[in-house]
């Protein structure tokens, strides 16, 4: 699988600002802030990262899919259903 980051990179402190309730009842429970951020974030970086692709890639797209429409699948001859 591809790799969206450098695991591997040094931690960063950075300055944010979060909602008070929020924050006040994730540390109730001990949730790691630093993780839980960590984690949406590489959502989000996926999500992003799959938008942009399919932006750069709709035309490629579209023709492989008219391609198809027109000419089939070079399986189709090979299939038995």
């Amino acid at each position: 699988m591809i790799q969206l980051f450098d695991t591997e990179a040094p931690k960063k402190p950075a300055n944010l600002s979060i909602n008070s309730d929020l924050l006040s009842k994730a540390r109730e429970l001990n949730i790691n802030l630093s993780a839980a951020l960590e984690e949406a974030l590489t959502e989000q970086l996926k999500l992003k990262q799959r938008e942009l692709w399919r932006k750069q890639n709709a035309k490629a797209i579209q023709a492989y899919n008219r391609f198809v429409e027109k000419q089939g699948v070079f399986s189709d001859e090979l299939r038995s259903f």
